[in-house]
């Protein structure tokens, strides 16, 4: 069987590589140019790195800050309809995955009709037909891995669902660790842990292939080897770079072998208490990972040594344990609870949580153990009680 293989057409990897803007820009002959990101980031006026250089070469350049953590439906409908309102010729996206993924709906939705509530996964009736605007994505986190991906997720009522097609892939991703320095140790470890958890579950998918497995494998080296780092000392320029390849790496991972059991679950804690992507991913992987171990042990025995771990006394179920008892670890290192009553979740809620991840069945298909109401409901009690069912 082929494989698809699809990498956004333009990446610029590495520090300083923001220097390479404009001459991007100039090449797709725009001029008014709309840049959503972050308002935190305006404050700081880390979004001027973009703005100024565009400015200063002519370019009409609107700055949209209207960006909250897990977007809801309406940021995303008011958004496209302010795109198509003003006619703009290019979309800029700077800033963590909300703002990109609300670049990546903007950029596409503009040229269409409808609402963006007719395009989503689980509901929409209609289709993305062609290309829309062209679309540089800029991440100031590593994390999410939004900038090479097609999807573009929005929270719901209870859950979240998402927009997705090849035409939401980015013209140009610009990925500058230097854009980074300024995270908080907060969001440094949430959206790290998220980008572990990429490559953690595309490397573990049903879906995966040997170029998937490469780029994931990397990742989750990069990533367990800097994140405590980068958490304790954000200045450390090693240590966010390797965050920022591991994302990026770990991002072209999912796209091609996709996510499962861990983001499945962690949408509903995302839709029902606000919880951030990254927080609810990181509070949900060791727990899901433990219980489906005995599916995947000779992979989790991967995934422990590139962890920086031996297992070459160890059988693959040993290996497998403790790979689960690093993933719990790490989690707990970089400062994000290590249980649901961590986040305040009642233990009333967990059926209700369970009956929301069951409806993400795109995702749950990839797992490689198959995941019922029973297995998630186990899930998110061991997550509830903080320990690891084995």
């Amino acid at each position: 069987m082929s494989e698809k293989i699809t990498f956004t057409p333009i990446s610029y990897t590495g520090w300083d590589s923001l220097s390479h803007l404009l001459a991007e820009v100039k090449r797709f002959e725009v001029k008014k140019i709309l840049i959503v990101t972050d308002p935190f980031l305006k404050d700081i006026r880390l979004t001027n790195k973009v703005s100024e250089p565009l400015e200063n070469a002519g370019y009409n350049v609107q700055i949209y800050t209207d960006v909250v953590p897990e977007p809801p439906l309406a940021i995303g409908e008011k958004l496209v309809s302010y795109t198509r309102e003003h006619a703009f010729d290019m979309v800029i996206g700077v800033g963590g995955g909300s703002a990109l993924d609300l670049s990546k709906l903007a950029g596409v939705l503009a040229s269409h009709d409808g609402n963006v509530a007719d395009y989503l996964n689980l509901t929409g009736t209609k289709h993305i037909t062609h290309k829309g605007l062209p679309t540089i994505l800029i991440p100031t986190t590593s994390g999410t891995g939004s900038e090479v991906t097609n999807i573009s997720v929005l929270s719901l009522e209870t859950t979240k669902d998402v927009v997705t097609h090849d035409y939401l892939l980015a013209d140009v991703a610009i990925v500058d660790p230097a854009l980074t320095i300024s995270l908080p140790p907060k969001v440094t470890a949430a959206t790290g842990v998220d980008a572990l958890t990429h490559a953690v579950e595309a490397y573990i998918s049903k879906n995966a292939s040997p170029v998937s497995d490469a780029l994931a494998l990397q990742a989750i080296r990069l990533i367990s080897n800097s994140i405590r780092t980068a958490v304790s000392n954000g200045d450390d320029k090693q240590a966010r770079t390797d965050m920022s390849y591991g994302s990026y790496l770990a991002g072209l991972a999912f796209f091609n072998a996709g996510v499962a059991g861990v983001h499945a679950l962690a949408y509903p804690l995302g839709g029902q208490f606000h919880i951030a992507h990254g927080d609810s991913n990181a509070v949900l992987l060791p727990y899901v990972m433990g219980y489906i171990r005995k599916s995947c042990e000779k992979r989790m025995k991967d995934i422990y040594d590139v962890m920086g771990f031996s297992s070459a006394n160890l059988s693959q179920e040993e290996a497998s344990y403790k790979c689960v008892a690093e993933l719990k670890r790490l989690v707990e290192d970089v400062g994000i609870p290590s249980n649901l009553q961590g986040f305040d979740i009642p233990e009333s809620a967990l059926e209700s949580l369970t009956e929301d991840a069951l409806k993400q069945k795109r995702i749950l298909a990839r797992s490689p153990m198959e995941l019922g109401h029973e297995e998630i409901s186990a899930i998110y009690q061991a997550a509830f009680d903080g320990k690891i069912v084995e």
